[in-house]
């Protein structure tokens, strides 16, 4: 019993400073609502309007990257959500830019 408490002991400050698991969540874009959005309810907006820039762009076929269109084109999704704050997100993409974005 007494060579087993140096074991417990090890093994019970083992466990003690591992750092707890981080869960996944996972996000369905089609339901962010511009509030979420522009409230950085979900994430930082710029992370957001990355994805949804990658998303429009693989649904065209391109793979170029503009930096400062992609700045650009966040700041007027950006703009229309802080207008109508109870639209989705992707709903304000598709106005602002159109379906062919």
């Amino acid at each position: 019993m007494i060579k087993l408490t140096p074991v417990a002991f090890g093994l019970i400050f083992a466990l003690a400073i591992v750092p707890p698991a981080r869960a996944q969540v996972t996000i369905d874009a089609t339901k962010i609502t511009c509030e979420q959005y522009t409230s950085y309810k979900i994430t930082n907006p710029q992370n957001i309007a990355i994805w949804l820039s990658g998303y429009y762009h693989g649904k065209r076929g391109d793979t170029t990257l503009d930096t400062q269109t992609l700045v650009a084109n966040a700041k007027k999704v950006r703009d229309y959500c802080f207008r109508n704050r109870q639209k989705l997100v992707m709903e304000a993409v598709e106005t602002v830019f159109g379906t062919s974005r």
